[in-house]
């Protein structure tokens, strides 16, 4: 019997997603990819790219132990340098902790799954009910591609006027007095 592969946690994504995720850009994704980052379908032609956030993160990971523990053959200086570069990653992290502008990802993912959810109601819930009654009768193409692109830039603007994602979202844990009370 043939090895099923491991359904892994995550979501997909593309590769501008990507590069916001993890806070890196396009051209970090495209050095990921050369170094054998996992790609659940690669782009072109009007085809695009697709990761999955977690096979992403453990391949992050792995690569980044593998490059830690490549210090045997390095220099004095190369390791100075990789010092330096770590602590000032650790330096911007903080401060982006700091600033609040760091979420986890679990947190991330739960708030864009419901941000999506509600994208996903609201073009499936306002686009037809709406298009359909102004498309009865309509013959000409172009007029019934019309009617379906305004309807869909309205529901898509209705949505960008409502809170998606709300604060209470973004808490993942709550403290233990906030767990006792309830609150």
């Amino acid at each position: 019997m043939a090895a099923r592969k491991r359904k892994t946690r995550g979501r997909d994504v593309n590769r501008a997603e990507l590069a916001e995720i993890f806070g890196v850009s396009l051209p970090t994704v495209e050095s990921w990819v050369r170094r054998s980052c996992p790609v659940g379908q690669r782009g072109g032609r009007g085809r695009a790219w697709k990761f999955n956030t977690a096979e992403v993160r453990s391949w992050r990971d792995d690569d980044i132990r593998a490059q830690a523990s490549d210090t045997a053959n390095a220099s004095f200086d190369q390791l100075k340098l990789r010092k330096l570069a770590a602590e000032t990653e650790q330096a911007e992290l903080d401060l982006a902790r700091a600033k609040d502008e760091l979420v986890p990802v679990e947190q991330f993912e739960r708030a864009m799954t419901k941000a999506f959810g509600e994208v996903r109601a609201g073009m499936r819930n306002v686009v037809p009910g709406r298009a359909a009654r102004r498309l009865l009768g309509e013959t000409d193409e172009t007029n019934f591609k019309a009617v379906l692109l305004e309807e869909i830039d309205h529901a898509l603007e209705a949505l960008a006027d409502s809170d998606l994602v709300l604060e209470e979202d973004l808490d993942l844990e709550l403290d233990e007095d906030e767990r006792a009370t309830g609150a």
